[in-house]
């Protein structure tokens, strides 16, 4: 696996094989790696014949300073495990590589980013719009692979692929889960054995909201009964969403027969994370890409 951490000799290296006709897949990755991340690899290996994956903590993506000095960083098994999973190159940056003074730019995405994450963590889109930005004018991808746990960053990145014309193609992955069913995370190697106990049952609230759902009830009686069970369980609600997966506006009525996205965010021993599953109310579904 070659590995960079300046942004010329990378380039040098991918437009040689571009020269040659090669395809490249770009996996972005904020480090502290799990099998999640290793199935975004799978996946890109699969499509191209170069797998880059960039391992970078962004600070403009974070609004809370202590968030981003306690993000998990262990690059050393990082590269241990890319090597295993047979990625080709790995792009780990410092910040002055990337951020050679402060950037002035700011994104906007018309209310797409107000909403849920945006809503609880302002500028966090402006930051991940920035950051995407640069590593595909950088990398210069073919393909770029992003898990679906992330939804509502995925919808962020779509739109800026569309509305700047990056010729990428994007591709979405679904969500891997631990065997109690809970989305693997990198947040989650700072939770406590008693915290990862209980932080199982955010996916058990959106499980037992999409069977409510099926079984007829409505969104306030299914959003009171996800409340209920995760403040039970000891953990603290930041929003639980019933959305369209591909705009995010929120669904309230008529549902049948639609796709649908319950989205959930929530904090376990101050480490906050999110989950969601993606259905349809005649069949469950699952959607790899938009």
């Amino acid at each position: 696996m070659e590995i960079y951490r300046d942004i010329a000799p990378l380039q040098q290296y991918l437009n040689e094989h571009k020269f040659h006709g090669k395809k490249i897949g770009l996996v972005p990755t904020m480090g502290a790696l799990h099998s999640g991340h290793l199935s975004l690899i799978q996946a890109s290996q699969s499509d191209n014949d170069i797998t880059v994956c960039s391992i970078y903590v962004n600070p403009t993506q974070f609004n809370n300073s202590q968030d981003l000095e306690k993000y998990p960083r262990n690059l050393d098994q990082d590269i241990s495990l890319l090597r295993e999973a047979g990625c080709h190159v790995l792009f780990c940056p410092d910040d002055s590589e990337i951020y050679t003074e402060q950037p002035k730019i700011s994104f906007n995405f018309a209310g797409l980013d107000q909403v849920m994450e945006g809503k609880f963590r302002p500028g966090h889109f402006s930051g991940v719009g920035l950051i995407v930005s640069k590593l595909f004018n950088i990398v210069a991808p073919h393909r770029a692979y992003f898990g679906q746990k992330d939804l509502q960053q995925y919808l962020i990145i779509k739109q800026l692929v569309k509305d700047l014309s990056y010729g990428v193609q994007l591709k979405c992955i679904p969500i891997m889960r631990e065997a109690d069913g809970m989305a693997m995370s990198s947040r989650n190697r700072r939770l406590t054995e008693e915290g990862r106990t209980r932080a199982v049952i955010l996916y058990r609230a959106l499980s037992e909201a999409q069977k409510m759902l099926k079984a007829g009830a409505d969104v306030p009686q299914v959003k009171n009964e996800v409340a209920g069970i995760i403040k039970q369980a000891g953990v603290e609600l930041e929003y639980f969403e019933i959305v369209n997966p591909e705009t995010l506006e929120l669904m309230e009525n008529n549902l049948i027969g639609k796709n649908v996205a319950l989205c959930v965010a929530g904090y376990v021993d101050g480490v906050r994370l999110i989950d969601n599953v993606i259905f349809n109310l005649e069949f469950s579904i699952q959607i790899d890409e938009y």
